[in-house]
């Protein structure tokens, strides 16, 4: 069995867009003067979608939902024909044959991002071509069902409507949900009472049967967030989410060491290697790579195995089938990420609007079938009058 043929669209969304809160969540942007909608650049429009066929007809799917023209022009140019004629179960080899032919400008970003849509894609052939479910090539199946937590909680300036959301979860069963701060360094004083305010609300209601997480998004400096963790120390948050930029792993260091809460990080880390740094550098509590960024499932596997060894938990970003396969099928990951869907923003929603076949949550679990091959996923012809679509 051989690749024969690499196909690469972007679908670009074109539907109705809901728009933010004023404070709808921090991020790195935030930091400058900016008008507008700072999160803009972080909210996903478009997303790329990747099909492999072999020469016996298999297709094979992969995305990937970081700059997606800019990764589609790096696919076609670049690792489309890397990966024809190649036999897809070489999958390593492939995916070295990516990396070190891209090493100049692949090794983080939209290139690893790129390479993550192809692998995804070769995998999926792999689970097809064995009729088997990609997590049973993993290692199979290491938990009954996934434990999955509830993850949007925008309405930062509403508690009305912050609240009623969280009673939706609670009566869904959910066990575990995530909220985001909406105010940052450049909001001050108030903007601290304000986030503080927030969580005091949201524990008071859920009470200590409910793991809480808060996302930063990468909106705070390392000194304000020195500032913060004393304040939202009694709130038993679960996690603080990228509390300063990516970059900045001295920072995630020194605000592990305050031993206030949890500090997790890696969404916008890239293959073994950031991690390695990561962990030995015992930077992060919580592991929260996107295999369709990290560098494929290829790559993610590396990582599960070497954060078993630091006993650092693996929580990928944003659930999705690419990631749900990765958790179901290793010790290292206690739970998946969900993203329910309603009209808030288009981001990482819009992969149930391309994609179907993801299981839906009861109870607060996941399950994956034993009997869909490869990653369970097929296109979805429902909402195509809402995308325009690139070839």
């Amino acid at each position: 069995m051989k690749i024969k043929h690499v196909r690469t669209r972007v679908f670009e969304w074109k539907g109705k867009i809901v728009p933010p809160q004023s404070h709808f969540c921090t991020n790195a942007v935030d930091l400058l003067y900016e008008r507008g909608d700072a999160m803009g650049s972080f909210r996903f429009h478009g997303w790329l979608v990747v099909e492999i066929e072999t020469d016996d007809g298999i297709v094979g799917i992969g995305n990937c939902a970081l700059a997606p023209r800019v990764a589609k022009q790096i696919i076609d140019e670049h690792l489309a024909p890397i990966a024809i004629g190649e036999d897809p179960f070489d999958n390593e080899y492939i995916w070295q044959k990516m990396y070190r032919r891209t090493l100049a400008w692949g090794r983080k970003g939209i290139g690893m991002a790129a390479i993550s849509a192809v692998d995804i894609a070769i995998w999926d052939i792999m689970g097809k071509a064995a009729k088997k479910p990609v997590f049973k090539l993993l290692g199979g199946r290491t938990k009954e069902k996934i434990w999955c937590y509830a993850s949007k909680l925008y309405n930062n300036d509403d508690r009305d409507a912050l609240l009623a959301e969280a009673k939706s979860y609670v009566d869904q069963g959910f066990t575990a949900m995530k909220t985001r701060f909406g105010y940052g360094p450049k909001d001050g004083p108030k903007g601290m009472a304000k986030n503080v305010d927030q969580i005091r609300v949201l524990r008071e209601y859920l009470g200590d049967e409910v793991d809480l997480m808060v996302d930063c998004y990468m909106g705070w400096t390392l000194e304000y967030a020195r500032r913060m963790l004393p304040r939202l120390a009694e709130f038993n948050l679960r996690w603080l989410e990228e509390p300063v930029v990516a970059d900045d792993i001295e920072g995630y260091q020194e605000l592990k060491k305050m031993n206030a809460m949890p500090i997790s990080g890696g969404e916008h880390e890239y293959t073994v290697y950031g991690f390695k740094d990561l962990l030995e550098r015992r930077a992060v509590d919580v592991i929260q790579y996107d295999t369709n960024r990290v560098g494929g499932i290829t790559a993610a596997r590396k990582i599960n195995a070497l954060a078993e060894a630091w006993s650092v938990p693996v929580i990928p970003h944003a659930g999705q089938m690419h990631n749900y396969h990765l958790t179901m099928s290793t010790g290292a990951s206690p739970m998946s990420e969900f993203f329910p869907v309603f009209d808030v923003e288009v981001g990482n929603e819009l992969f149930y609007y391309i994609f179907e076949g993801e299981p839906q949550p009861e109870k607060g679990y996941l399950q994956l079938s034993d009997d869909l091959p490869g990653l369970g996923l097929s296109l979805s012809d429902k909402h195509l009058k809402d995308f325009n679509i690139i070839e």
